[in-house]
């Protein structure tokens, strides 16, 4: 008979609970194999839907409004929804959209624009003068709070002469008006968005006549567009005439620098923008496509605080445009990657004549910078001591740092500050304000479509309250009320020889941020317009099938290695993007700091100052 005393007894010897220990052990292990669902993990990216096209940037957009934004992030997306009146050529040459020829009169007060007939908004209403007008009356209503506002110029009436023509009337000249309607912030809205959508407009859905159209927006994480299907193209630079080839462009938010490679290289998204510092090592990668923006109308360039001394003298702004090398900065730190400016435009706002930006422009000098400063009484032993400001991001910390050590060489001591652009003009405009302190130079960018950008920075009282003079409001004001481009042409040279002899800005380089994209291989036919205009409408999306057809099929024996070899790859990739180098870490995190200081760019009086 079974004596549980018994058997307890037994157990008190050694060797009997090591038995014991062992069979519960493996009855543990019996258990848990059989009640444990084993998993697997895949690593297998997140594959896009077919025909639909992934782009990935930093931040997303504010407003789709374009009334209600200066967003370089805005200003993208509204220019795959909206249409505007007329349109650049790559040479950024004004051509027929919307509007398929206008005039202007004599006094270049009045212009006429006519209209393409039959062409659709995307709820299928119809779009005519009578949308030009709404666009127009709402964009200069003080009421809609537009930042672009004072582009449209001095609009007295907007009329309606029949369905497909419309009048603009100025109270005076106003020559950079044509040129503003080809920009993406005089894009025409469709009168049924308002309708529609009324306060939410912009946020909740839009309604234009673009390529896409608003299919859902969740802001912070992803907005998603489809293709028009009544799409006719009458201006863009594109192939296409029609719909556009993708079904959908999803644009998604990913703030980290790291995420986004990682992504693209996976394969989950298709296109980026990738931080300036890794250029050079994408360009290396066989499986990816680097694009670059010709053409961008940006420029970086170096003005003055000139309320005090020592900036409110000429001498002192010569002595540091004469006290730095821009051509020898721009190679070392941007590596070929933007190019060095003479003149103080862009040249694809107007046409700029380099010989005189040359001629004018002050080239390194440092023993003329000693002498000025000299007379001004610097010395060895008395430093000028100045503060360069600049915001964060596209290594323009590095190229202050070599401004830094050149200014040192002709004896003027710099303390370099960063911050994000909505604290740089905060400063700026605080220190325009104060009569007593250090010199201030800061380092700006600004992108437009015109010269007439010049007027909003310099005509008094000049862009946060900056540099202005009787002399150069003349000059400039005459420059935006020429009534023939021979004229204006001549005041643009006027104005640009003003502002380099007297060194009121000191240009440096161009593009100056955000110019370059890079695509993973399934991407074709992407272009990027003047200014800097990401076009879709000829996109494919090589399928794996196209890949297929285009590779003849190899032998099995062939077939294994190659797939070994994409394995390998694949496998290199995955431990690549899980464990970056020290080094790449940093120029990572660096990167997305700069990014992220970007968030207060809205702030900015002028749209793409970032």
């Amino acid at each position: 008979m079974f004596s549980l005393n018994h058997f307890l007894q037994k157990l008190t010897h050694q060797k009997s609970w090591r038995f014991i220990a062992i069979i519960l052990i493996v009855a543990t292990l019996a258990i848990a194999c059989n009640n444990t669902k084993i998993t697997t993990t895949s690593e297998t990216p997140n594959t896009p839907e077919p025909d639909t096209l992934i782009w990935a940037r930093y931040r997303d957009s504010d407003t789709l409004d374009p009334h209600k934004s200066t967003s370089p992030l805005s200003r993208q997306i509204i220019d795959q929804i909206y249409d505007t009146l007329l349109t650049f050529d790559e040479q950024g040459k004004i051509q027929p959209n919307l509007a398929k020829e206008w005039s202007v009169s004599e006094n270049g007060k009045e212009y006429t624009f006519k209209l393409n007939e039959n062409v659709k908004c995307h709820d299928g209403t119809t779009f005519d003068a009578n949308a030009v007008k709404f666009t127009i009356d709402r964009a200069i209503n003080p009421e809609t709070e537009n930042s672009t506002k004072d582009s449209w110029g001095p609009i007295e009436t907007v009329e309606v002469v029949d369905n497909l023509t419309v009048k603009v009337k100025m109270t005076e000249a106003f020559s950079p008006f044509p040129r503003f309607l080809a920009d993406s912030y005089s894009s025409m809205i469709c009168p049924s968005a308002i309708e529609t959508y009324n306060d939410k407009f912009g946020i909740d859905g839009v309604i234009g006549t673009g390529p896409f159209q608003f299919v859902e927006w969740t802001q912070g994480e992803q907005l998603v567009l489809e293709a028009n299907p009544n799409y006719k193209n009458y201006g863009r630079l594109v192939e296409n005439s029609g719909t556009p080839y993708i079904q959908k462009l999803v644009i998604k938010t990913m703030p980290e620098v790291e995420a986004r490679l990682a992504a693209l290289k996976s394969g989950e998204v298709h296109l980026i923008e990738p931080p300036i510092t890794e250029v050079s090592n994408l360009k290396q990668e066989s499986n990816l496509k680097l694009y670059t923006a010709e053409n961008t109308g940006q420029i970086v360039f170096l003005e003055f605080v000139t309320s005090r001394p020592p900036f409110d003298d000429k001498k002192a702004r010569q002595a540091v445009a004469y006290g730095i090398d821009v051509k020898k900065t721009t190679e070392e730190v941007l590596a070929g990657l933007a190019k060095p400016s003479e003149c103080a435009i862009a040249d694809v706002m107007f046409p700029n004549d380099g010989k005189l930006c040359s001629d004018f422009s002050i080239k390194p000098d440092e023993e003329k910078a000693k002498t000025l400063l000299s007379e001004l009484g610097y010395s060895e032993d008395k430093p000028l001591e100045v503060t360069l400001l600049s915001w964060k991001g596209g290594n323009r910390e590095k190229i202050l740092e070599n401004f830094q050590t050149q200014l040192e060489e002709v004896g003027i001591k710099a303390n370099l500050e960063t911050m994000d652009i909505g604290s740089l003009n905060a400063r700026i405009k605080q220190e325009n304000s104060q009569a007593e302190g250090n010199g201030v130079i800061d380092m700006m960018g600004w992108s437009w479509y015109d010269p007439d950008f010049l007027y909003t920075l310099w005509h008094s009282p000049g862009w946060m309250d900056g540099y202005h003079s009787d002399e150069l409001d003349k000059l400039l004001t005459e420059m935006r009320t020429a009534t023939n481009s021979k004229e204006r042409q001549e005041k643009v040279v006027e104005v640009q020889k003003y502002l380099l002899d007297n060194a009121v800005m000191v240009p440096l380089y161009s593009p100056g941020w955000m110019w370059n994209y890079v695509s993973n291989s399934d991407v074709e036919g992407l272009k990027l317009g003047v200014f800097n205009r990401p076009q879709f409408n000829d996109v494919k999306l090589l399928t794996a099938t196209d890949k297929k057809e285009a590779v003849k099929s190899p032998t099995s024996s062939e077939k294994e290695e190659v797939e070994q070899e994409v394995n390998s790859d694949a496998t290199d990739k995955k431990e690549a993007v899980k464990s970056p180098a020290s080094s790449e870490k940093e120029v990572v995190e660096q990167e997305v700091n700069s990014e992220e200081s970007l968030e207060n760019q809205d702030s900015v009086a002028s749209p793409e100052n970032e």
